[in-house]
């Protein structure tokens, strides 16, 4: 008998040790952290990329957890939120940095830690990550400058409202504007009338750049190179104020839902479609791999030479969108709703 209940005892301990196990793993889920830059510089990061990335991590593995912070601009949160991440015991860390410096200590501290991290949309200086997801950056700036003198008559007065130059995104947009228009300019087709710089990325300091353009040049610009759809609403609301909106060409970048709406109103010619779906889906396919210790040759089939040596990676590719091919691409894609967009006087033009 006394065996009997010492066996049964033996039992209950070894299933005891088996459900305690399982609970512990339950509550030892794997986790990713997804760190974002800012709100107010382009919401695409809150409203595109934060929940593509997390319903792409979910779709491989329901599992994960996916840890989505924010720094709000602010380097030493960036760098607060790493160290926090990796505190919590993430697995693999998706970041795009600030400035291309900002976010190196952390990349340098998660990897003494053995946890991999792949830059996401802006390439970091100073460390070779485990992955990097990207579009082509430069392409992006000749899209828009070739918009504008594809679109505008010979002698036309270009201005150009870049976005901070903290980081090789940032100067790759402006060098590759400068790289349609410099040649132009320098043969008398076209004319560079100014040029400035949005600090923060910011659409206030974008209005304020081009309404000082404006006063510099008594209201004669044809065309604005501005670098993301941020800036250009601030372009567009300094032309408003010169009773110009409409009259003259305005480009940007990210296809937001506010941009869109610009366009189909007439006061924004173009922006520069990025799949930020694509970007998000290999972002988390990388990082999923990563934290589970399997190769990523193939998600990352390119490599950017930088100082440190080359950077595993995987270039995208833009897409330009204005008025003819809205269905075609951020509708049909499912980057927005057509019901995001044809609202208030934009619904007028909504004929797809």
């Amino acid at each position: 008998m006394s065996f009997k209940f010492s066996g049964f005892i033996a039992v209950l301990g070894a299933a005891s040790v088996l459900f305690a196990g399982n609970a512990i793993q339950a509550a030892e889920a794997m986790k990713i952290a997804f760190l974002m830059p800012c709100t107010q510089c382009a919401d695409r990061w809150e409203t595109k990329d934060r929940p593509f990335f997390i319903e792409a991590v979910k779709e491989l593995d329901p599992s994960i957890e996916v840890i989505a912070l924010n720094a709000e601009g602010d380097g030493n949160r960036q760098i607060a939120q790493g160290e926090s991440v990796l505190a919590q015991g993430v697995k693999a860390i998706v970041i795009n940095t600030i400035g291309e410096t900002t976010a190196v200590p952390v990349v340098r501290q998660a990897q003494m830690e053995g946890v991999p991290v792949i830059a996401y949309d802006g390439l970091m200086v100073g460390v070779v990550t485990e992955g990097f997801v990207t579009f082509n950056n430069e392409y992006v700036g000749v899209l828009q400058a070739q918009y504008l003198v594809d679109n505008l008559e010979p002698g036309a007065r270009i201005a150009i409202i870049n976005g901070e130059q903290f980081c090789a995104a940032c100067r790759a947009f402006k060098d590759g504007a400068h790289k349609v228009l410099d040649p132009l300019a320098a043969d008398g087709k076209i004319e560079i009338v100014h040029e400035a710089e949005a600090k923060g990325w910011l659409a206030a300091n974008a209005q304020r750049a081009m309404e000082q353009a404006l006063t510099a040049n008594n209201d004669m610009i044809d065309g604005v190179v501005a670098a993301n759809d941020t800036l250009a609403q601030g372009v567009i609301a300094a032309l408003k104020g010169a009773n110009l909106q409409g009259k003259v060409l305005v480009t940007g970048q990210d296809a937001s839902d506010a941009a869109i709406v610009n366009i189909l109103n007439g006061e924004q010619t173009m922006t520069v479609y990025k799949s930020l779906q694509e970007q998000a889906a290999a972002a988390a396919k990388g990082a999923v791999a990563l934290a589970r210790g399997e190769d990523v040759s193939e998600i990352f089939p390119d490599a950017v030479q930088t100082d440190s040596g080359a950077q595993p990676a995987l270039l995208l590719q833009p897409t330009v969108v204005d008025i003819n091919n809205i269905a075609e691409t951020v509708i049909k894609d499912g980057f927005t709703q057509k019901e995001n967009v044809c609202t208030g006087s934009a619904a007028e033009a909504c004929t797809f």
